[in-house]
């Protein structure tokens, strides 16, 4: 490839570039006049600036160059297969970049966070920065949870204690009134004893013959 033929498509391609970037920038201008919060317009602007550096880098002249042998002996084609190629390219990634946006809900999260970050503007106190130790930052986070998972442990632990001592003092007081009825029924047995024997006694005087088990 001749000096004339690599400075054609280093103009073609800056003369590419700047109209990829005015339509970007129009498209942002576009955009912009939808109400969109900060975070999502610097959102949009670094993917914007992301995609004409990719754009950048897939130049017709690498494209060329890599290709050279077809382009040497079919320059138009390979033009028109570029060309068509960056508008692919270009499409499909705004299309993915559109697809994050949406599922994401990434407008409504960034706009979310300017409303915190503007009702935070009146916080006089010192907000957390990293320590540069993981293990410290790591533990200062979980160490407030696992005492609170602690208390709730120990109130249920208080609570579980409370109704087995209930439990017991119910099972006890039953096991009490079994007792005092079973003490109960043995005083009346003794009590009924005595007039058996000497119903027994009586009747056995009366009818020697006739034992008393088979009235």
């Amino acid at each position: 490839m001749d000096d004339n033929a690599v400075q054609n498509i280093q103009t073609e391609d800056s003369t590419r570039d700047q109209a990829s970037s005015m339509d970007s920038a129009n498209a942002t201008d576009n955009n912009a006049s939808v109400s969109q919060g900060k975070r999502l317009k610097i959102f949009n602007k670094a993917m914007e600036k992301s995609l004409q550096r990719l754009i950048a880098d897939a130049s017709f002249h690498r494209f060329a160059q890599s290709f050279h042998p077809f382009y040497k002996d079919n320059p138009q084609t390979t033009k028109q297969i570029h060309h068509q190629f960056i508008a692919s390219l270009q499409e499909h990634i705004q299309k993915d970049i559109n697809i994050v946006i949406e599922e994401c809900e990434l407008q409504c999260k960034l706009e979310e966070l300017d409303r915190l970050c503007e009702a935070a503007k009146d916080n006089t106190e010192t907000a957390w920065r990293p320590s540069g130790l993981p293990e410290q930052d790591i533990s200062s986070f979980l160490m407030p949870y696992y005492r609170k998972q602690e208390l709730v442990m120990r109130r249920k632990l208080e609570k579980l204690t409370k109704e087995n001592e209930e439990l017991a003092r119910t099972v006890q007081e039953g096991r009490s009134a079994i007792a005092n009825a079973e003490q109960l029924i043995a005083t009346q047995v003794q009590k009924w004893k005595a007039p058996v024997e000497q119903l027994r006694s009586c009747i056995s005087t009366l009818c020697p013959e006739e034992p008393f088990d088979e009235l």
